[in-house]
């Protein structure tokens, strides 16, 4: 039946009704018809609304139906018995027509691009339900049925015009796919196609007469690259060739002014990939997929000699600045030599391709066909936005207040996905301006451009640009602090933690005047969202050894310990925590917080794997360097022997070998009390003897490797 074609290729905006699929099976004959009566009246209510495309095959199938109306209230009126053949074709007949009101209403719905691109396949479609009318009519009992010899002359009439009927692809419909395709040509070959004949085929061929109904064919488009199962034609990287496009067309023909701009990020949210914010829509990167030294997923995998896997730019620069230890594990380096992981790229590339991802792979590897392969519109997805963010940046320059506020929007939703986008959006001069906007007196307009700043700042050049851009560091601490929305400042947050991932940026963060204390901030009375964003900007800065002394100025370590207790941010805190307390000043402020040790140990109880790892390492580097009186606090703690004991067993194998050591840190501290004192804890395991302390400075904490930076 057409049902399972329908629903698997037309992608509809919301779930067909059941009744599509079922059959009403307890419906009296009487109540049978009256159904039928009414799902069909309500089908020929597409009769007063004609659509742009499948015109003659949408009059066709209303015809047939209208001949079938009159089949039913004669039915009803005459209130025969009915034969049991003659139901069975009627309830087949049900289905059939709320099929095809589910197709016309399709076709009303849908936007005029996507039902030129799939002309042929909803054509298909409607020859598909004339086929099955047809097979119906065939074995409806007319003769028992006792009807009058006109509608019965009308019923054989309908089905000798179903047998007669063959598959209808609108000629013009077509041709203007073809020219649709052609555009694309066009912007593949590196040319822009001319303004007038753009004109020309979207307001006037199209009727796409104003920047409304522009945005909608755009984000209806979005919709079906977020639904594409990979069994639709086009394919998504075809469908981000035409979104390009059209979004070209929006600014070209209808200008910056007639947008709603003032609703922003409040306007209703759809399915599309517009409005895919990170508050909802956290794309978690598997954590096997994450670089453990930048976060971020992985582009070029290599294995390093203790067997570990990091990606080849992060794991070069580790090298390159002198360091010969692994960065997870501590262990020296018996070789600097770095063997490309190609199973672990495959992967990482397969999981791209089936979320939407761009996979950008080094350009002096060999990757394997998939990734070799790109689609043929990627060039013109490519063009047309390079073509786009020129005349966005044209007005980020010179435009009104409002066209600004709509240039920054639509750069930030080009720098959401692709290293091109992000690359020639900063390379046409994006930053200066974007950077101007941070101080605007519109918050529509400040949250944008910070967030358009955020996505930006993904691409690792782009990094030294946003870093080196005058009072650009300083205007984002600026929204960080006084940003308009809670937004803008949950994604200034974010953007310090994306710049932080390089190592030279973090003292000068640090020392930026009211960052790290908005960052504490944020972390103690922002949102969930907000509180994510700020946990991971301060592990970041925790990582170098010189902010210390200015994490504990700023109020970042009570922060941190407060947070050792709300869930989603405790694993990352305990991190931060257990790298501040190698420090003797760090673990002085540590363990001069309340609420320290008992939230650390509250975390071996009830923490994610990772999460007691931290908090067993963090309490371990507190003993370390606070000296016997910080032992001995730490080492009576209650319940502390059970939950080492309990993770000696169950923990996770970095996990096992720091609360081997703490055990034996508490044991040779109670046994140094014992002769003074008199009594004892009792720790006394037969732990793992690989615990000494010889890993570098961030060698002994879990990075949170399932965190990347988010695109808005």
């Amino acid at each position: 039946m057409a049902s399972a074609a329908i629903f698997s290729s037309l992608r509809r905006r919301r779930s067909p009704s059941l009744e599509a699929f079922l059959a009403p099976v307890h419906l009296s004959e009487v109540a049978l018809v009256q159904a039928l009566g009414i799902v069909a009246n309500e089908l020929m209510s597409f009769s007063h609304h004609p659509h742009p495309f499948q015109k003659r095959n949408s009059r066709s199938l209303i015809r047939k139906i209208d001949v079938f109306v009159i089949l039913f209230d004669y039915l009803r009126d005459s209130g025969r018995s009915l034969p049991s053949s003659a139901i069975l074709c009627l309830k087949e007949l049900y289905l059939l027509i709320y099929r095809s009101k589910i197709l016309l209403d399709y076709c009303s719905q849908s936007s005029r691009l996507w039902l030129l691109l799939q002309n042929s396949s909803i054509s298909g479609h409607f020859h598909d339900l004339n086929q099955e009318i047809s097979t119906i009519l065939d074995v409806l009992p007319l003769k028992e049925l006792g009807l009058t010899q006109d509608i019965r002359e009308q019923i054989e009439l309908l089905s000798k015009q179903a047998r007669r009927d063959k598959l209808f692809i609108d000629q013009h419909d077509d041709e203007l796919r073809r020219r649709l395709y052609s555009f694309l040509d066009e912007f593949e070959q590196g040319k822009i196609p001319d303004t007038a004949e753009l004109q020309s085929f979207f307001m006037d061929r199209l009727g796409i007469r104003d920047a409304k109904i522009c945005r909608a064919e755009i984000e209806f488009l979005e919709e079906q690259i977020c639904n594409n199962e990979g069994d639709v034609e086009p394919t998504v990287s075809l469908l981000n060739g035409f979104v390009a496009l059209t979004r070209y067309c929006r600014f070209l023909l209808f200008g910056f002014e007639d947008e709603e701009v003032g609703s922003g990020s409040q306007k209703k949210t759809r399915g599309g990939l517009v409005y895919q914010e990170i508050g909802d829509t956290f794309l978690t990167i598997p954590k096997d997929f994450c670089c453990p030294i930048s976060l971020d997923l992985m582009r070029d995998p290599v294995i390093i000699s203790t067997g570990q896997t990091y990606d080849r730019a992060s794991i070069s620069q580790w090298m390159e600045e002198g360091h010969c230890s692994c960065p997870k594990t501590g262990q020296m380096l018996s070789h600097t030599r770095l063997v490309p992981n190609r199973a672990l790229r495959n992967l990482i590339s397969q999981w791209c391709t089936a979320h939407g991802i761009r996979f950008d792979p080094p350009e002096n590897l060999d990757p394997p066909a998939e990734v070799v392969a790109m689609p043929t519109s990627t060039k013109a997805a490519i063009v047309a936005n390079r073509a786009t963010a020129e005349r966005l940046i044209q007005q980020l320059s010179n435009g009104s207040q409002g066209a600004k506020t709509v240039a920054a929007r639509e750069l930030r939703l080009l720098a959401k996905t692709g290293k091109e986008n992000r690359t020639f959006i900063a390379e046409v001069g994006a930053i200066p301006l974007l950077r101007q906007l941070l101080s605007s007196p519109d918050p529509v307009a400040q949250e944008n451009s910070v967030t358009a700043i955020l996505n930006l700042s993904i691409h690792d050049k782009n990094k030294s640009r946003i870093m080196e851009e005058e009072g650009c560091l300083k205007s984002i601490v600026e929204v960080l602090r006084f940003g308009h929305t809670t937004e803008a400042r949950e994604n200034a947050a974010a953007t310090l933690f994306s710049l932080s991932a390089v190592h030279d940026y973090k003292k000068r963060i640090t020392s930026e005047e009211g960052a790290v204390e908005s960052l504490a901030g944020l972390l103690r009375e922002g949102s969930l969202r907000g509180k994510k964003d700020a946990v991971t900007a301060l592990f970041n800065l925790s990582t170098h050894s010189e902010n210390c002394e200015r994490m504990i100025e700023s109020g970042a370590v009570t922060a941190l310990v407060g947070a050792l207790g709300t869930e989603g941010v405790a694993e990352e805190a305990a991190g931060a925590l257990a790298l501040i307390v190698r420090q003797p000043i760090g673990a002085e402020a540590v363990e001069n917080e309340e609420l320290a040790v008992s939230g650390l140990i509250g975390m071996m109880r009830r923490g994610t794997p990772k999460g007691k790892e931290n908090a067993v390492a963090a309490l371990l580097e507190l003993c370390r360097s606070g000296g016997t009186a910080t032992t001995q606090r730490v080492a009576r703690a209650p319940a502390l022997a059970s939950l080492l004991q309990s993770l000696l067993f169950t923990g996770t194998k970095r996990a096992r070998r720091k609360a081997a050591s703490l055990a034996r840190v508490c044991q040779r501290c109670e046994a140094a009390a014992l002769p003074m004192e008199g009594y004892g804890v009792g720790y006394a395991f037969v732990g793992n003897s690989a615990s000494d302390r010889s890993s570098n400075f961030a060698g002994d904490v879990s990075v949170p490797v399932s965190i990347s930076v988010p695109v808005l």
